[in-house]
């Protein structure tokens, strides 16, 4: 299980990054229209004052069942030790165990 604390920062920035998704597009737009190099430098200052947590880039994919952030397997949306547990207990169709 992971960390209260990091699982509560993740739900957190999700927050953020709905609510300046719109304001963070849109400059990105104005900066790839502007004409000039100093234009987009003016523009660029806006896009750093937003906070850097409204970033995507700052979301961690994280396992729905423990919180875990580390073996994430995005098919299932689960850590790979979850997964490994549901798929002895048959609780994921179409899993299978490898054996050779």
């Amino acid at each position: 299980m992971a960390k209260k604390s990091m699982i509560q920062r993740d739900i957190k920035r999700k927050k953020l990054i709905n609510k300046n998704i719109n304001k963070r597009t849109n400059i990105k737009i104005k900066i790839k229209k502007a004409k000039s190099f100093d234009e987009q430098l003016e523009i660029q200052q806006a896009l750093q004052k937003l906070p850097r947590n409204s970033a995507p880039t700052r979301l961690r994919n994280r396992c729905w069942l423990t919180g875990r952030s580390r073996g994430y397997y995005r098919i299932f949306g689960l850590s790979r030790h979850v997964i490994r547990e549901m798929g002895h207990e048959c609780l994921i169709p179409g899993l299978r165990k490898s054996s050779w």
